[in-house]
């Protein structure tokens, strides 16, 4: 099967690549054509996942096609913007009918959740990857960003913590667990929910925001760097699962939430007065610290005292110590 062949047999004949709202031409020219209304910007963000380092192989390719997706889509929830479209770009090393197929559903399956349609990518040879950007659109002014989190703010979290990290063990066969402790770990680790509908909440009152990939700590050291404030994270306020805590106990489940990655979960700053609103419709905030005048992260204790551990989160290039 040729590159083009394979592209209109699992990918351009998938529901999620047939248009929408604000595609304007999708798959089969040079270029796709997407079309903002004015008084609005296009977000963009790109994720790259490779085998090995970002998924175990082999794997289940309709979870990897889910996953892949969710990750992407996720940078858009962060920033407050209503999906658009997503170009996939992937390389395999070999083209096989099965995988190629029930990745694709996997991928549809997320992107039709998510609501957002497939418009272009690219398809080469090589060790297994999978690249996919996403285009969203939020009006002009009102952009979740990282840099606007002020002393008095509170910091909050979109729900529990370090469930994807709890199931890595898991997905590496490391070890196992009941399925009613799995399960859910294992779910929030394959199929991450992107929080577009609270990142749309969270407009015109979230001071800052991102979603949290490298873990609670790593993650909010790029709010505390883009805002020139200091971060403090209070260990006992952390939203923990109880599959969470069944699987890896007290101090293994706060590890996981605080340097595991993987969440997808939204972290922001908020200033006091917009809590309760938000409570009240439902949302699930929780609040895990607040924003101080000073530089950093801090993670205190419930007696107060500093415990911030050296080491915050996934790097791809940190050397080893």
């Amino acid at each position: 099967m040729g590159e083009f062949e394979l592209i209109r047999t699992y990918f351009a004949a998938a529901p999620c690549a047939q248009g929408g709202e604000g595609i304007a031409l999708g798959i089969g020219d040079d270029c796709a054509l997407l079309a903002v209304p004015p008084g609005e910007q296009l977000a963009i963000s790109t994720d790259t996942l490779v085998a090995g380092v970002h998924f175990a192989d082999p794997c289940d390719p309709f979870l990897l096609g889910q996953r892949s997706l969710a990750v992407a889509v996720s940078d858009l929830a962060a920033m407050g913007a209503n999906p658009l479209a997503f170009t996939l770009a992937l390389t395999t090393p070999t083209v096989s009918a099965d995988w190629l197929q029930r990745y694709a559903q996997g991928l549809n399956a997320m992107a039709q959740r998510c609501g957002v349609g497939l418009v272009g990518g690219d398809t080469t040879r090589g060790p297994l990857s999978l690249t996919v950007t996403v285009f969203g659109r939020v009006p002009a002014g009102q952009a979740l960003t990282r840099s606007g989190a002020q002393p008095g703010d509170l910091l909050c979290v979109g729900g529990d913590l370090g469930n994807a990290a709890g199931a890595l063990p898991l997905v590496l066969g490391q070890r196992s667990a009941d399925a009613v402790i799995a399960q859910p770990l294992l779910a929030h680790y394959w199929s991450p929910q992107p929080q577009l509908a609270l990142g749309l909440a969270l407009r015109g009152k979230a001071t800052s925001a991102l979603d949290i990939s490298d873990g609670l700590l790593a993650d909010c050291g790029h709010i505390a760097k883009a805002s020139a404030a200091r971060l403090v994270i209070e260990w006992q306020r952390l939203p923990l699962s109880v599959a969470l805590l069944a699987f890896l106990g007290d101090d293994g489940a706060h590890a996981a939430a605080l340097s595991g990655g993987d969440d997808y979960v939204l972290a922001f700053t908020l200033p006091p007065g917009e809590l309760e609103p938000l409570l009240a419709d439902g949302w699930p905030v929780h609040v895990v610290g607040r924003v101080e005048a000073g530089s950093g992260v801090a993670l205190l204790d419930a007696a107060g005292q500093d415990i911030t551990p050296a080491v915050g989160g996934y790097q791809h290039f940190r050397q080893a110590p």
